[in-house]
C-alpha cells in the first residue's frame, strides 16, 4: 500500500510531502510493460503527480501532468486527485537504451533534454489552470522543482526515484517535495541545503527500509515539525463503459452511422490501464439514436 505523509515545520517555514510510491508504480508497470528505464521515468512522474495533486484544496479538484521530450519514450502523463490517486501513461513504453556510466538508468535519454513540461489543474472553475516550463534536464525531478519555481515562484526541493528489479518488477519507488513558504529566512535556507546535500536517495533510504515518516525527518533534521496528516493513495484508472460510451456519442451522428456501416465491431482501449472495451454497430446505432 502506497503511503504520503504532509508536514510542516513548527515555524510555519517550510512545507514538506512524501511518498512510498512502490505499489502505484509497480501496478504502472503491470498495467503498460514497460521496460526499465521507461518504468523509472513513468514512475517518477506518477510519483510527482500524486505529491502535486495531494496539494490541491477541492475533494473534487484534479491535477494533469505532461512531459513532452524529444527522448524516444514520447510524451508521458500523469493524472491525479486531491487524494494523491494517480494514473498514467507513456506514448512508448518500450524503449532500450544503454545504462548510463556510473550503471543508472538514463532517464534523461529516454525522455529527452528538450522539450516541455505541463501542469494542468481542473480547480472547478471555467477554465483549468495551464502553467509550462521548458524542460531542464529530463530527469524528471529537476524538472518539476523549475515549473514550480518558475511558473508558481514556489522555491522547491524535489527528489524523485524507482528501483528496478533484474525481472522489470519495482523494488522500490518514492519521492519528495519540499517548499519554503513565505518568511523563511536565511538560517532555514541553510539548513534545509546542508540537509539535502548529505541525505542519500529517497530510493536507498526506502530500500534501508526507512519510512517515510523517517525520511522526512532526516529532510527536515533541526526543524521541530508536525505532520499534517497521512494517506494511501493508489494508482486508479477512472475508465468505464460508460465513459466510453459517452465519448463515442460525442462524436456525432455522421461519424458514428459511418462506423456503424463499416465495422464489425468497434474496440476501444484505455490509455492508462490498457482496458479494452467493445461495442457492437447495433449498439452505435443506439448511440445515433440518443444523438
Amino acid at each position: 500500500m502506497a503511503e504520503l505523509i504532509r508536514c510542516i515545520t513548527s515555524d510555519g517555514a517550510v512545507m514538506a510531502t512524501a511518498i512510498d510510491s512502490t505499489d502505484i508504480v509497480s501496478k504502472a508497470e503491470q498495467y503498460h510493460c514497460t521496460s526499465a528505464v521507461v518504468t523509472a521515468a513513468l514512475g517518477r512522474l506518477l510519483t510527482a503527480a500524486s505529491m502535486m495533486g495531494n496539494m490541491l484544496k477541492g475533494s473534487n479538484d484534479t491535477l494533469t501532468v505532461k512531459i513532452a521530450g524529444d527522448g524516444p519514450a514520447g510524451s508521458l502523463v500523469a493524472a491525479a486527485d486531491s487524494a494523491g490517486n494517480v494514473r498514467g501513461y507513456v506514448m512508448n513504453p518500450v524503449v532500450e537504451i544503454p545504462l548510463k556510466e556510473n550503471g543508472k538508468l538514463d532517464v534523461c535519454g529516454a525522455v529527452g533534454t528538450s522539450g516541455s513540461l505541463y501542469v494542468i489543474k481542473d480547480l472547478g472553475l471555467k477554465e483549468p489552470y495551464n502553467g509550462f516550463v521548458p524542460l531542464t534536464s529530463g530527469e524528471i525531478a529537476e524538472d518539476i522543482a523549475a515549473y514550480y519555481a518558475l511558473s508558481e515562484q514556489i522555491p522547491t526541493v524535489c527528489a524523485l526515484g524507482v528501483l528496478v528489479n533484474p525481472d522489470l518488477t519495482v523494488k522500490k519507488a518514492g519521492g519528495y517535495l519540499i517548499q519554503l513558504l513565505p518568511g523563511a529566512d536565511d538560517a532555514v535556507i541553510d539548513r534545509l541545503e546542508q540537509n539535502v546535500k548529505k541525505a542519500k536517495p529517497v530510493t536507498a533510504m526506502l530500500d534501508e527500509g526507512k519510512s517515510i515518516e523517517q525520511i522526512v525527518n532526516c529532510m527536515l533534521e533541526g526543524f521541530e515539525t508536525e505532520i499534517l496528516y497521512t494517506e494511501n493513495p493508489k494508482y486508479l484508472c477512472r475508465c468505464s463503459r460508460e465513459r466510453f460510451k459517452s465519448a463515442l456519442a460525442s462524436l456525432g451522428n455522421e461519424e458514428l452511422t459511418k462506423m456503424a456501416e463499416e465495422m464489425p465491431e468497434i474496440e476501444v482501449k484505455c490509455h492508462f490501464c490498457n482496458k479494452t472495451y467493445k461495442f457492437t454497430p447495433e449498439e452505435l446505432k443506439k448511440l445515433i439514436k440518443k444523438a
